[in-house]
């Protein structure tokens, strides 16, 4: 039975980084989001609960960093208003679902 429970594990975001924090308008932002489980999960990320897919001013890394874990970034380049909202990473494997929301407000510089 230890060897079962040792082949599989769900997945679990581990660090996740940007918690309700503000941004400046026009400048490079970066979320990350790591998460481990077995099998390796995949992560997806959200703005306002749509998938995040073709965003002309974003993209998306991802590193195998051992063979159950993966580290994922998002960039937002350059952030405009329209950025703000709220975000959220989720990591998915067959055997569960974990996921970090956070909110990004936008501000301008300080003049």
């Amino acid at each position: 039975m230890s060897q079962l429970s040792a082949s599989f594990q769900g997945a679990v975001i581990e660090k996740a980084s940007h918690f309700d924090y503000e941004f400046f308008l026009g400048h490079k932002i970066i979320f990350v989001c790591v998460a481990r489980g077995l099998p390796r999960p995949k992560i997806t990320w959200f703005k306002d609960g749509v998938e995040l897919l073709g965003h002309p001013y974003s993209q998306i890394s991802e590193w195998q960093q051992q063979e159950n874990r993966i580290k994922s970034k998002l960039e937002i380049d350059p952030a405009r208003q329209m950025d703000s909202g709220n975000y959220e990473c989720q990591a998915d494997n067959k055997y569960a679902i974990d996921q970090r929301s956070f909110r990004a407000d936008f501000s301008s510089l300080p003049s």
